[in-house]
């Protein structure tokens, strides 16, 4: 059966380049100090967020990984909404400002997998790929 429905347009952040600029720094540093500095400086980032995750989840910090982000995904949601996002629709990762809740929504499901919690890992998993299977394609082979 065919939808009738038309998709909702695609939802794209607007650019923090503040927060980029430190993220690139702190990438330089490469100190989990600098990235919980740049999360302190940009609470709203979650490209921080989810930089704090991803290191939190590499040095086997499970349950450190799902609070930095659990806190980047809401982060995220929030600025979804203040967007125009209504709860469905498209989130491109190509749109490079999307990348950070995306990232966020993967590391997400992969601590809660980490922890046992397999339905919230499933319902992230699922949510990444209704928000762009480009994205859960790239971040599962990165």
């Amino acid at each position: 059966m065919q939808n009738l429905l038309p998709e909702p347009p695609a939802t794209l952040l607007p650019a923090d380049e503040a927060a980029e600029a430190a993220l690139a720094e702190a990438r330089g540093t490469d100190t989990d100090e600098a990235y919980a500095s740049v999360a302190a400086r940009f609470p709203t980032s979650c490209a921080a967020w989810g930089a704090l995750g991803a290191r939190a989840l590499a040095e086997g910090a499970t349950v450190t990984a799902y609070a930095f982000a659990r806190t980047g995904y809401h982060r995220g949601l929030d600025q979804l909404r203040r967007n125009g996002w209504r709860g469905h629709g498209p989130v491109p990762w190509s749109h490079t400002p999307n990348r950070g809740f995306l990232r966020c929504l993967y590391l997400l499901s992969r601590a809660a997998d980490a922890i046992g919690e397999a339905d919230e890992a499933a319902r992230c998993a699922q949510f990444l790929r209704d928000c762009d299977p480009a994205a859960a394609d790239a971040l599962s082979s990165s």
